[in-house]
């Protein structure tokens, strides 16, 4: 299964939990694949330290304009619905930037005037850990925008017999809906602030819209916090796991100490997540 772990906001702890949730399938036996696809700033590595052993290259197919053949027609640029195309009287010039890889303007180019190169937009690298749980990350290249073709590719490398946990990025764009969209389960992780409450909000329709189930999950909880707590009672959310608001485990996470090797409590409370998580939807957990 494929278990997403997401939020609107920033901060919020998903790599946090996404790490502690992986680390503490392995150990219970059951096999776990941990995949990092928060490609413009990847950091899950930092917290189980893998083994890199393949690298693949992601590319992705720009349009070339060969001016010998190109009349000016106009009819790539009027298709392109990116404005990655621009007709003048003497050329087309082509937006490599906010091209998306369809390959329409060559397919559509009656003198065809268009070839498509290959531009690598970023990196996958495959490992595993000391403990033998498989790794996966991308890495976006500096200075390209768009994130969701490293993705896309990620998902194509996700194990069929595993349990896939996956963390997101920030945010609702459309590398977070790429990420989540065909999960069988999304993780909402926040916080009880006005931020995280708004941007919950957010998240949650966003899930509804990919047809992806959600379950909640409080991070820095407080004592008072009730409007989290109504919201998803209003929403038919369950709130499966509070993490409390602690120095100690700011301290543990900004040294790059999981919960789970700190105290092995946590990695009950975890592996509860889990079976919690899937019965939610219908998933036979495999724990007991």
């Amino acid at each position: 299964m494929v278990i997403t772990v997401a939020a609107g906001k920033g901060g919020t702890g998903k790599t946090l939990v996404a790490v502690n949730l992986a680390v503490s399938l392995h150990r219970a036996g059951i096999k776990t694949l941990f995949a990092d696809a928060d490609v413009e700033e990847p950091n899950g590595h930092l917290f189980v330290n893998p083994t890199i052993t393949r690298k693949e290259e992601v590319a992705i197919r720009i349009p070339r304009i060969d001016e010998n053949l190109c009349d000016c027609c106009g009819e790539c640029s009027s298709f392109c619905s990116y404005a990655a195309l621009a007709r003048t009287p003497s050329r087309v010039l082509v937006f490599e930037e906010l091209c998306h890889g369809c390959g329409g303007c060559a397919i559509l180019c009656p003198m065809h005037a268009i070839e498509e190169k290959e531009r690598v937009a970023g990196v996958i690298e495959h490992g595993r850990t000391g403990e033998g749980m498989d790794f996966m990350q991308g890495i976006l290249e500096i200075g390209e925008p768009k994130a969701s073709p490293i993705i896309s590719q990620m998902k194509r490398s996700l194990a069929p017999d595993a349990v896939n946990i996956v963390d997101c990025g920030p945010g609702t764009g459309c590398s977070v809906m790429t990420t989540v969209q065909g999960s069988d389960l999304c993780l909402m992780v926040t916080e009880p602030t006005p931020f995280g409450m708004h941007d919950l909000v957010m998240a949650v329709k966003m899930a509804e819209a990919l047809g992806v189930p959600s379950v909640v999950v409080v991070n820095k909880d407080i004592a008072g916090n009730s409007e989290i707590k109504q919201f998803c009672a209003r929403n038919g959310l369950d709130i499966l796991l509070s993490l409390p608001f602690s120095r100690e485990i700011a301290r543990l996470n900004s040294s790059g100490i999981n919960l789970v090797d700190d105290d092995k409590q946590w990695e009950s409370e975890f592996l509860s997540l889990y079976e919690k998580a899937t019965s939610r939807v219908g998933v036979k957990g495999g724990l007991s």
